[in-house]
């Protein structure tokens, strides 16, 4: 067992957040990363126990188009600034991994600086892929070179000469030596050479015990990158599109779909989120805001390492504009935050999940087991060394009894809730609150939790501003109708008509509430059941029976949106091929994929 085996991981973005200028001027430093140490306090306050940080270092613009490997970027700071960071982090118990941009540099990076200034007599010339002297590019270089995603500005590292392998090796030794850094994230892992990240892994093998490589990868089988010849995790995309589209069209067969294919791909400790800086938070996707909490605690309860990006833990929001990642990428001051575990529902729940999930070892290191499954109620067992925890979720309007397999313990409590449930028969008899999860963990666990309440930030300012007036005068009726008396005695909850406050659901719901759950409220959801369970059968089906896509005619016209999911899977194929032979396991990764986004997705990575 490692450190980031049962890490918690909170992930920044420091130029955006730092408010660092979008363009580097290579002047003299400014210390921007020293006012992220706040933010350190934060992390550890909502229960992160490693930072994921980058990209940090020297870069003409958003930082993955590297100048200097061995500089902090001059928007941030100095070296010295980012030794001081990463300690404190250590001080707090909190480890680090840097952004490791190794695929491509950028146009400053002295190796192209070299062949700009003496072209084919350059040393560096075989540095990077496909260099052309014979051509030309809209820089006007006149030469030509491969690139990442189409942009000349990132210029592809050739990963298979010795000298660039020793290079980069050399870079991990020093981020080691001079920052103690814990681990890396590496960028377009999907497409880094193999043997190349095999030379990493053996770096980190020597630099550090428990050095960590993650690699970003997109799509395909994840053991192809996970293993101990290479990485020890890659980011988990898959499981990212299920949780809110899983959510969004009502569906946890998507989500149980997911887990089972990762599941098939042996055991991998995938590295888990709902948003990063490339793609829209998770506030912004989701169509029912109520639904943040039962994602989240499906987020800190499945198979993998669970990840917050900075802000998200507020709720804010995020979308993509004008094509700019921008917008997800802001620019925030602690100090408009710093009451938010208190004031805040987002917040509170994900402060309640982070010691959770530290106090509980089944979340990290237990096995999954599937207990229930249907459209709007999922549920599973996370066992270790005979101690079971179990997850239940709910993404309907209305609340939701479950009849769920236990363990050998006489009585479960509600991690989040703090309700206890007995056992009996070998099971607990539970009332899940619409739009909702629970963490139930053996009665006696030392867990050290507040209950908290599953609300959205809209619900929890009506009802602050509820509570509000009705200190002002005691006389009101809506004072009498939020009221509890000091014997515990809950009178009315006040009647809010807002459109987001209809999915208001509290965690700590009384047993009579839940007893008193109208048959009006069981029919609603057993019709949205059974409408929903037909609409997962014809897709499941649709899924059992796929087209073989090699006897599909791709038409090219047509846009990757308006393509059947069996066009786009042949699509794929289609540029495989024109890149090199397509095995049998290439083959089963793309007709596996039965998602049309992320298919869509897929493609679009291709140009």
């Amino acid at each position: 067992m490692a450190w980031y085996d049962e890490a918690v991981f909170y992930h920044i973005y420091p130029l955006g957040l730092a408010g660092a200028p979008k363009q580097n001027d290579y002047g003299e430093p400014v210390h921007r990363l020293n006012t992220l140490l706040p933010w350190v306090d934060h992390i550890k306050e909502i229960g992160g126990s490693a930072l994921y940080i980058g990209p940090l270092f020297e870069s003409v613009g958003h930082g993955y188009e590297t100048t200097d490997y061995k500089k902090l970027d001059s928007r941030l700071g100095t070296n010295e600034d980012l030794t001081a960071f990463v300690a404190y982090c250590h001080e707090q118990g909190i480890k680090v991994i840097f952004d490791g941009v190794f695929n491509h540099t950028g146009r400053d990076f002295f190796a192209f600086k070299d062949i700009q200034a003496n072209r084919e007599n350059s040393q560096y010339k075989d540095w990077y892929c496909n260099v052309n002297f014979w051509g030309n590019n809209e820089y006007n270089d006149g030469f030509s070179y491969d690139n990442w995603g189409g942009y000349n500005i990132l210029v592809k590292l050739n990963q298979k000469n010795p000298a660039v392998v020793d290079y980069i090796c050399d870079v991990i030794r020093f981020w080691v030596s001079e920052f103690d850094v814990d681990g890396i994230r590496l960028d377009a892992a999907d497409v880094l050479d193999f043997d190349f990240m095999k030379a990493l892994r053996r770096t980190a093998n020597e630099v550090k015990p428990d050095f960590w490589l993650m690699g970003e990868v997109i799509h395909g089988d994840y053991s192809r990158w996970v293993n101990g010849e290479t990485l020890h995790s890659v980011t988990n995309y898959t499981l990212h599109k299920a949780l809110y589209s899983g959510h969004n069209d009502h569906n946890y067969f998507e989500i149980a779909h997911t887990v089972r294919r990762l599941q098939n791909m042996g055991t991998l400790k995938l590295y888990n989120f709902v948003d990063n800086h490339d793609v829209e938070r998770i506030y912004t996707k989701l169509t029912n805001k109520a639904h943040f909490a039962p994602v989240h605690v499906l987020l800190y309860t499945l198979p993998g390492v669970p990840s917050i990006y900075y802000g998200s833990e507020f709720g804010i929001e995020g979308r993509k504009e004008y094509g700019s990642d921008d917008s997800l990428r802001p620019a925030l001051n602690i100090e408009d935050y710093k009451d938010s575990v208190k004031t805040n529902p987002c917040t509170a729940l994900i402060a309640a999940l982070g010691k959770v999930r530290q106090a509980v070892p089944a979340l990290s290191y237990g096995s999954y087991d599937e207990l229930m499954l249907t459209n709007r109620q999922f549920a599973y067992a996370r066992d270790l060394d005979g101690t079971r925890v179990i997850v239940s979720v709910n993404n309907d309007d209305a609340p939701a009894g479950m009849h769920l397999a236990a363990g050998n313990c006489t009585a479960y409590i509600g991690a989040l809730s703090g309700e206890k449930v007995s056992v009996q028969d070998g099971h607990i008899n539970i009332t899940q609150p619409a739009n909702s999860g629970e963490i139930w963990v053996p009665d006696g666990t030392d867990l050290n939790v507040k209950p908290v309440k599953m609300e959205t930030k809209a619900e929890n300012k009506t009802k602050n501003k509820t509570e509000s007036e009705a200190k002002t005068n005691t006389e009101d009726k809506a004072a009498s109708e939020t009221a509890t008396d000091a014997k515990g005695n809950k009178e009315a909850e006040p009647k809010i008509e807002s459109k987001e406050s209809k999915d208001i659901v509290t965690a700590t719901e009384s047993a009579d509430a839940k007893k008193n759950t109208t048959n009006t409220e069981k029919n609603i959801s057993a019709a949205n059941e059974v409408k929903d369970s037909a609409k997962d059968a014809s897709a499941q089906a649709a899924a059992d029976t796929p087209v073989d896509p090699e006897t599909i005619t791709v038409d090219w016209s047509k846009s990757p949106e308006s393509m059947t999911v069996p066009e786009l899977q042949a699509a794929i194929l289609a540029k495989l091929a024109g890149n090199g032979p397509v095995d049998a396991q290439m083959k089963k990764t793309v007709t596996d994929n039965i998602w049309h986004d992320s298919l869509v997705n897929w493609l679009k990575s291709f140009r």
